[in-house]
């Protein structure tokens, strides 16, 4: 992997110094650009000298606006906060005081957001290109700011580098310089802005997503526009693998990322894409990407504990997974004083590890935990075995109140089409179910419910809906 020139720090000269402008491209369901034309002109409706050391809020309804802006003011702009489309307009006026931001720069109409914002100076930046003035030097080290997967109340804030994004690209993952990366993803939050840098910065191009895009629709457009390299959560892999339209596309490389993924989904995209390269990998905003499996397991291998000199550094604590690294972020940007990591550097990411045998398996979220009479339940422990039966697609462990343990073990579950068109019986597949839990797992992990469900939500973060549900 190319690192930048010295003293020219910016996005811009990854995309410019790996060649082949002319055959990449930015592409969306609207609007298709070459690097090259970018290369020769600007989507901003301002000067880019207008942005010179500002704090610039991204709000952006599309994708491929977004990553035109990151291209542009990276290197130009003091920083640049990356919102994604989830955040509401009660958050806005928190979130602009703590990024200190100037300007705010959109698409298009800002909607029940205007109001948020009124007091700022608005710049527009669109799809379309048009000549630049002249050359410029992008020379300022730009502070990029992503907020975590959780939003609810007031987003937390993670201040990252260029160089910390960057870190993960260079991890040994061969790639060709005309290969088409895409994202179940939004570019706007750390999953989906690494596959973007790795389309930047590896010489590829890349493919936008829409929410507003029917899952059929997204696989067929991502097949017809030739994507070589795919990423999403196994949520979003559960739900597009339900789709007929799940082998429209033919990926070299298909990526899972955002939570646990369980042998069940790996063996799927297996059986999906038999020529695929399949890696699962773990990351946080705060931690960065601490490593990638690509041995078709679930879980990893217990030798990435405590092994001293690599690029990152890990261990496990109170059964929590902690990250050491130069791709961890710089700092929350809080109002008050939380540190992102310890004393020694290490950043508690909050899940839980088990080690068994030679490889480690994730477990759960510290704070997901489901008390059964004072007895621990981690939800993800229970779809793993849940999704192992052949007719689940998809499942959910919930916590359901009751008076006599506090909570029971509840699940949904979400038949696979094939399965449905079959005839298959929710009843014997519900008894098979309870059979295999009855056998894997301990009594007061066993559900006491489970529940046939035509489709389960999933959050903004592409990640299973799980409170409010």
């Amino acid at each position: 992997m190319k690192m930048p020139p010295a003293g020219n720090p910016s996005l811009w000269s990854f995309i410019t110094g790996s060649g082949l402008v002319a055959q990449r491209f930015f592409s969306d369901a609207r609007d298709r650009l070459t690097l090259a034309e970018l290369a020769d002109g600007s989507s901003l409706e301002d000067d880019i000298d207008s942005f010179q050391d500002r704090s610039v809020l991204i709000l952006t309804e599309r994708q491929l606006c977004a990553a035109l802006a990151l291209a542009q003011l990276d290197g130009v702009a003091r920083r640049l906060v990356l919102c994604p489309p989830d955040i509401t307009p009660a958050q806005l006026p928190n979130i602009i005081a703590r990024a200190g931001v100037d300007i705010v720069l959109a698409d298009g109409p800002l909607g029940d957001k205007a109001g948020a914002v009124a007091e700022l100076r608005l710049s527009r930046c669109g799809a379309k290109i048009r000549p630049a003035d002249r050359p410029l030097i992008r020379a300022t080290a730009t502070e990029w700011l992503l907020f975590t997967s959780g939003t609810t109340g007031h987003p937390r804030l993670v201040v990252h580098t260029l160089d910390s994004l960057a870190g993960p690209v260079a991890d040994g993952v061969a790639v060709a310089k005309d290969a088409i990366w895409s994202t179940f993803y939004d570019i706007r939050r750390y999953g989906g802005l690494q596959i973007l840098l790795r389309a930047c910065l590896g010489g590829g191009s890349m493919l936008f997503s829409d929410p507003a895009e029917p899952v059929g629709a997204f696989l067929r457009r991502a097949g017809d526009g030739g994507v070589t390299h795919i990423s999403g959560t196994p949520s979003h892999w559960r739900r597009a693998l339900m789709s007929p339209a799940a082998r429209a596309m033919a990926p070299g490389y298909v990526r899972l990322s955002g939570e646990i993924a369980d042998q069940a989904i790996l063996n799927n995209l297996r059986q999906t894409y038999p020529a695929a390269k399949i890696a699962h990998a773990f990351a946080s905003t705060e931690a960065g990407v601490a490593f990638d499996v690509r041995d078709g397991l679930a879980g990893f291998p217990a030798a990435m504990i405590d092994d001293a000199g690599q690029a990152v550094e890990m261990k496990v604590q109170d059964g929590s997974l902690r990250i050491r690294s130069s791709r961890i972020a710089q700092r929350y940007e809080t109002l008050d004083a939380k540190a992102l990591a310890d004393a020694d550097g290490f950043v508690d990411t909050g899940d839980l590890v088990e080690r068994r045998g030679d490889r480690y398996y994730f477990i759960g979220r510290r704070e997901g935990c489901i008390n059964v009479g004072g007895q621990k339940v981690h939800p993800e422990e229970v779809e793993a075995v849940i999704n192992t039966h052949p007719a689940v697609q998809f499942s959910r462990v919930q916590a359901r109140p009751s008076p006599i343990t506090g909570a029971i073990v509840v699940a949904n579950v979400v038949i696979r089409p094939a399965s449905l068109a079959a005839g298959t019986s929710f009843e014997t597949v519900r008894q098979e179910i309870l059979s295999t839990c009855q056998q894997t797992l301990a009594p007061h992990k066993v559900p006491a419910m489970l529940r046939e469900v035509a489709a389960l939500d999933l959050t903004a973060a592409g990640k299973l809906l799980r409170q409010g549900a």
